[in-house]
């Protein structure tokens, strides 16, 4: 049920606070951290680059790293808002399902074979590779042909394909101890020392992930009303779900790529988004998007000062918020 905004025009303004606001969020984060800048720095360090510490921390540290976290959130939230209409499962996620593990996963197993001549742009290949190898896995372990997608048996395979993965990965790192140090930077999950040319790997694959999103917004809602319903008002189920699963593993498997195992944005931001503007997907997708790209760059700003001069992982600080509220989602549908 949404609880504040109900017409056109007050959902029309949200999007635009929305955005405001995630320029502002993304604007913080390049400013304030162990090094603390102005406006004026950021504006020099294009117009007038100098080559100075200020103007290089500014162009290849802060402003890739807000533009990584406002990517990423924003994809998973949307692949998260897609994967609980397509279960029908409001604790569905890209992390619970899987598609986590299975991109660590990946990761181990390349850098155990090929150690230190693996590059970060090597990396995300890999990482992309290992989670759309594990989406279409559980997908199909958790397909129930006309049925479509059983709930329970979907959160089963996801936890099963997850639990393997992860013995796997804990497997190799004892036995090829050379790749622990490297896995473990990688498997906490972060923004933090990513390269603007980590995102435009994979920004082809995103932009392609939110258009489809958007282009089945409508669909989605009819899919909400479940497949008797979808079907008699002429929707082609198993076209929907196969472009949905396509759209998560390109959204999902994208941002697990880039930033590593960032959990449970994508099953925060689409239920606090629900509670705004309700169960129109035409409205959600794009609330989503800025919601959870808004989230995580707050979520990395405060994960520098926790512990300054050390930095918390941006995925430590999003699972310390995320497990109360998985606590909280799963205490009410029982009670429900």
């Amino acid at each position: 049920m949404a609880l504040g905004l109900h017409s056109r025009r007050s959902k029309q303004a949200g999007l635009i606070i929305g955005f405001l606001l995630l320029l502002a969020g993304m604007l913080a984060s390049v400013l304030y951290g162990i090094h603390t800048f102005e406006i004026r720095d950021v504006w020099l360090a294009y117009t007038q680059f100098d080559g100075s510490d200020a103007h290089i921390i500014i162009t290849n540290t802060r402003m890739p790293r807000a533009l990584i976290a406002a990517a990423v959130g924003g994809s998973l939230a949307i692949a998260g808002a897609i994967m609980q209409v397509l279960t029908r499962n409001p604790l569905a996620s890209p992390s619970i399902f899987g598609i986590n593990a299975g991109a660590v996963l990946f990761i181990v197993i390349a850098l155990a074979v090929l150690g230190s001549s693996l590059t970060m742009s090597g990396m995300v290949w890999i990482a992309l590779a290992g989670a759309a190898v594990t989406s279409l896995l559980v997908f199909t372990l958790g397909f129930q042909g006309r049925s479509g997608f059983e709930p329970i048996r979907l959160t089963l395979a996801g936890a099963s394909v997850a639990a393997f993965a992860s013995s796997m990965t804990s497997g190799i790192m004892l036995v090829n101890k050379q790749s622990l140090e490297a896995a473990l930077f990688w498997m906490i999950g972060s923004v933090a020392d990513r390269q603007i040319n980590h995102l435009l790997i994979v920004l082809p694959y995103l932009v392609i992930g939110w258009i489809l999103s958007l282009l089945l917004s409508g669909s989605f809602n009819v899919m909400a009303l479940g497949d008797d319903s979808a079907k008699s008002l002429g929707q082609r189920m198993g076209l929907i779900r196969g472009l949905s699963v396509i759209a998560v593993v390109l959204l999902a498997g994208s941002s697990v790529a880039t930033a590593g195992p960032i959990a449970f944005i994508g099953l925060i931001v689409p239920h606090l988004c629900r509670y705004l503007v309700g169960n129109d997907y035409r409205w959600l997708l794009p609330y989503c998007a800025l919601t959870g790209g808004l989230l995580l760059v707050c979520a990395d700003l405060v994960s520098r000062f926790i512990l300054m001069p050390k930095e918390v992982p941006v995925g430590v600080a999003t699972a310390l918020v995320g497990v109360p509220f998985l606590i909280h989602v799963a205490r009410r549908r029982q009670h429900a």
